[in-house]
């Protein structure tokens, strides 16, 4: 199983948020810094982290818009809605869709700094590229 854990400075936002742009809904609150998010392929756990908090033996956590190795991709049927619902609920547009043999891809940021994808597959998806 695979877990989704994100750190936020504001849980109530995030809550928002994410549930507003992908339609997660809340599980469980397990306390006012731990809230847990259905409805997608795996959970997805917001867990309050202060801005400047220690993230790393070298690194604290800050919520300007950085960059990850690592970063989600939510699949949707239509990626012109899926836009314009990410949009409404407090997400940064940084590239508008674009075709690929897989599909269509749309990048933004979250209201706290996190990189995700918008994907739209098409065809036989990444089998289209696929060796």
């Amino acid at each position: 199983m695979l877990l989704v854990n994100i750190d936020v400075p504001d849980i109530e936002r995030a809550v928002t948020f994410y549930t507003r742009a992908f339609g997660l809904t809340v599980g469980r609150r397990m306390g006012e810094d731990f809230v847990e998010l259905l409805g997608g392929s795996s959970p997805v756990y917001l867990l309050k982290k202060a801005e400047g908090s220690e993230a790393a033996a070298s690194a604290s956590r800050t919520y300007a818009r950085h960059w990850s190795p690592v970063h989600l991709d939510f699949v949707v049927d239509d990626i012109d809605e899926a836009v314009a619902r990410v949009l409404a609920a407090g997400a940064t547009a940084e590239r508008p869709a674009t075709q690929h043999a897989y599909g269509k891809l749309a990048l933004f940021a979250d209201p706290f700094g996190h990189g995700f994808c918008l994907l739209q597959l098409t065809g036989r998806g990444y089998d289209e590229i696929a060796d």
